[in-house]
């Protein structure tokens, strides 16, 4: 049994599908089970991270988890308790999803928050891997409705590259550390084969899209109202804010061969990510 938390995100919901498409048995755990759409023979289960007990009968007779915690700093013991949910249900195996840069000083308070549930994850007395993707090229399907009423994306990263990766890479990679022990220990910095800007990344989605696709910089002021208004913390909003200012002076124009050392082949590009999504921006409509 291999147990998957945030089973219907943009990582989990790959990860289940990928593991069903190879014949395992799979438990997803989800907050509303009921509006789950997964595979045939998946399991779906009732899984609140506040609820102690129910995560603990989810994680139960779990050979392997995957753990996706919720990010932001109200969110550090959810996360520690997560992980030793899944320990002490009896799990072999716990592979952490984190992100790209966790620990680096320079990044601000965002590179802290994946910190404490990491350092529990090491210490879980089981074999662990743990998951530090670069930016979803997924993260610009928000850009499709802005695209479907002719108005420019934004960009908060200024001309600063990212070595954007295909989620589905960083599902395959998960799937990998979750049926093997062979990845155990291991911290893999996921990211695409080049470290591209907003910029380029729109360039190759207007060719897909066979239409112009113009960029305009947000504001940090800016960016910051329109999170809280949108019900994010000023805390929160701060850190990833600066996230993405360490991400504008160049901090995250990492690419490195962790995929390819995994499964054996080349990171899909972003070119290709666009051209397997693009009924997704065709078919928006304008807000």
């Amino acid at each position: 049994m291999i147990v998957i938390t945030g089973a219907t995100g943009t990582i989990g919901s790959e990860v289940v599908r990928q593991l069903a498409a190879r014949g395992e048995q799979v438990r997803a755990v989800a907050r509303n089970p009921e509006r789950a759409q997964v595979p045939s023979g998946v399991e779906v289960v009732r899984g609140d991270y506040t609820d102690t007990a129910a995560m603990a009968a989810a994680f139960a007779g779990a050979e392997a988890v995957f753990v996706v915690g919720l990010l932001g700093p109200e969110f550090v013991d959810l996360d520690r308790a997560l992980i030793a949910a899944a320990r002490d249900a009896g799990a072999r195996r716990i592979v952490k999803l984190s992100a790209i840069g966790t620990g680096d000083p320079e990044l601000g308070p965002v590179g802290s928050w994946h910190l404490p549930g990491e350092q529990v994850v090491r210490e879980s007395g089981v074999a662990w891997t743990i998951l530090r993707p670069s930016s979803f090229a997924s993260n610009t399907l928000s850009w499709a409705q802005p695209i479907a009423a002719g108005q420019p994306v934004p960009n908060l990263t200024g001309t600063g590259a990212q070595g954007v990766i295909d989620p589905r890479d960083v599902a395959a990679v998960a799937v990998a550390a979750l049926l093997s022990d062979d990845h155990a220990g291991r911290v893999y910095t996921l990211t695409g084969p080049a470290a591209i800007t907003t910029h380029e990344q729109a360039a190759m989605l207007a060719v897909v899209l066979e239409r112009p696709i113009d960029v305009v910089d947000v504001p940090h002021d800016v960016a910051r109202e329109h999170m809280i208004a949108s019900g994010m913390s000023a805390e929160f909003a701060d850190g990833a804010l600066a996230g993405q200012a360490y991400a504008r002076t160049g901090g995250n124009a990492t690419v490195t061969g962790d995929v390819e050392r995994v499964l054996g082949r080349a990171p899909h590009g972003y070119a290709e990510w666009a051209w397997d999504h693009a009924p997704a921006f065709l078919t928006a409509t304008p807000a």
